[in-house]
């Protein structure tokens, strides 16, 4: 069971979605406006909030950037909006998965259960050490030349990912379905601009390399210096 919290405005779709959730063993809560979202996200803390984008008092996105600068609890955004380019922004904003309106409680029961797993971290996950770069994947924690480096949710999933196949050449493709869980087409800038973030705080750049290499046409590596 999970403690969810549903922030959603339209009643039509708030109330079978939470009576579903419900029924499926979930404890879940609802609220109507982006403020009210934020509020119960920091006071109650759930383990999952299923976010809609048109919400009376602020846009969708302010409150994923709202709860991204205080809180790493999954996000999953459901909304009207198809556009790719949106998608790609929510995403690269920090939600975990979106999902586009009209969806099932199956399908997004099936979604709710993929993100929890994702974020799942088995107490048995090893620690891995490429060169001095030091990934600790129970703790969440990267150590670099024995300092800490303060990364977002997303990009210690790309680096972690990443450090799971040191050595080997990881094309977007992989990286955007198993750290992005979308489809491949278009949306690859989403792994360049984290690449370039990645890199940045790993005190390197794409021209002058010391863990991540890119292959181009290919990919990117992640190896000792």
């Amino acid at each position: 069971m999970a403690r969810l919290l549903l922030i959603e405005d339209d009643a039509t779709i708030r109330t079978p979605l939470m009576r579903t959730l419900k029924e499926r063993g979930h404890a879940v809560a609802s609220v109507a406006t982006a403020m009210a979202g934020v509020q119960a996200a920091l006071t109650d803390r759930p383990d999952l909030v299923v976010l809609d984008l048109g919400l009376p008092d602020l846009d969708g996105r302010e409150v994923l950037r709202m709860l991204r600068a205080v809180s790493s609890v999954p996000v999953i955004v459901a909304t009207a909006r198809d556009d790719e380019t949106e998608i790609v922004r929510v995403l690269d904003a920090g939600a975990d998965d979106y999902l586009v309106k009209p969806f099932t409680a199956a399908q997004l029961e099936s979604r709710i259960r993929a993100v929890l797993r994702r974020g799942a971290t088995p107490q048995a996950d090893p620690t891995i050490t490429v060169g001095d770069l030091v990934i600790d994947p129970a703790g969440r924690q990267v150590r670099l030349d024995g300092a800490t480096v303060e990364l977002t949710p997303r990009e210690f999933d790309l680096l972690h990912h990443l450090a799971t196949r040191a050595g080997q050449v990881v094309t977007k493709r992989e990286l955007l379905t198993e750290v992005w869980q979308i489809p491949y087409g278009g949306a690859d800038k989403t792994v360049d601009v984290h690449l370039s973030w990645l890199r940045r705080k790993l005190g390197e750049s794409a021209t002058a390399p010391r863990y991540l290499h890119t292959v181009r046409g290919v990919g990117v590596r992640l190896g000792a210096p």
